[in-house]
């Protein structure tokens, strides 16, 4: 869903997360004069990106001159009983809040603003950094269709965006894409301890390993293939790709690894969720 950059936007919080979508934003054509930041202590990158393009960072809640449509709230889990109060006199009839903060429900970010506040729960994750991450979006019974088409072009701009209706599926996500980014950097360490076990120079090993990973990633996102297609690609009978591969889809392979792995973030994210 396609939206103009050009409303009034509230950022809370100016870390990883908040700094990502931000710059998305700029990159998507948001006019720097309508969005206002609020971090007391916004990180050099951030400061140095906010002075390019002469946005102003506020330590505390300011008077705007425009209603916001969307307060995003991007501060730390731990924070947000602390800071969303204080945000509540910045609401009013089109104003939507987005939280990118993980393990907070919609129950729990709805208790601090008044009744019928619209709010939308979203997880991303760290390639929107790039512009290259996944969001997984539910938004709750007040959101009406233009405010949930805001919030999934404000997500969009940093990757996909996905929306479910169940929030119980919010934790799920959190297990496969939200911590999934970690899962990926072992297997490149993994596969780098690997090549250096077979001989390689540990450089030479690294290289190898990160160049791979990544490349079959971007082949992966550009192709129209299923991943099992690309992995029979990749597999001639009786090579070395099958032989291991046998190892790999045993029956104490790489999937049963993955399955209790995504299991055991999923028990996780439900017993961390406020």
């Amino acid at each position: 869903m396609a939206i103009s950059f050009t409303k009034p936007v509230v950022l809370v919080g100016a870390g990883n997360m908040g700094g990502a979508l931000l710059k998305g934003w700029l990159a998507k054509g948001l006019d720097p004069q309508k969005v206002t930041v609020i971090d007391p202590s916004p990180p050099e990158p951030m400061r140095a990106l906010l002075e390019e393009h002469g946005i102003g960072s506020h330590a505390a809640v300011p008077q705007l001159n425009d209603v916001p449509y969307a307060i995003v709230l991007a501060v730390k889990p731990q924070l947000m009983d602390a800071v969303a109060p204080s945000l509540v006199p910045l609401l009013s009839a089109p104003t939507t809040v987005l939280s990118v903060a993980a393990g907070r429900t919609l129950a729990s970010l709805a208790a601090h603003f008044p009744p019928g506040t619209p709010i939308v729960r979203s997880i991303p994750n760290t390639p929107a950094a790039v512009g290259r991450g996944i969001t997984v979006a539910i938004a709750n019974v007040s959101v009406a269709p233009a405010q949930r088409q805001l919030c999934d072009g404000l997500l969009a701009a940093v990757g996909e965006v996905a929306w479910v209706e169940d929030e119980a599926l919010i934790d799920a996500a959190t297990a496969v894409s939200g911590s999934g980014p970690a899962y990926v950097f072992l297997l490149a360490e993994c596969l780098a301890e690997a090549g250096r076990q077979v001989g390689l120079e540990p450089e030479l090993a690294a290289k190898l390993a990160r160049a791979t990973v990544s490349g079959a990633g971007e082949l992966m996102h550009l192709s129209t293939l299923p991943p099992a297609t690309l992995r029979q690609n990749v597999t001639s009978p009786g090579g070395t790709t099958a032989a291991a591969l046998e190892v790999l889809m045993g029956a104490n392979g790489l999937q049963l690894l993955l399955i209790k792995a995504v299991a055991a973030a999923h028990a996780r994210a439900k017993a961390l969720a406020i």
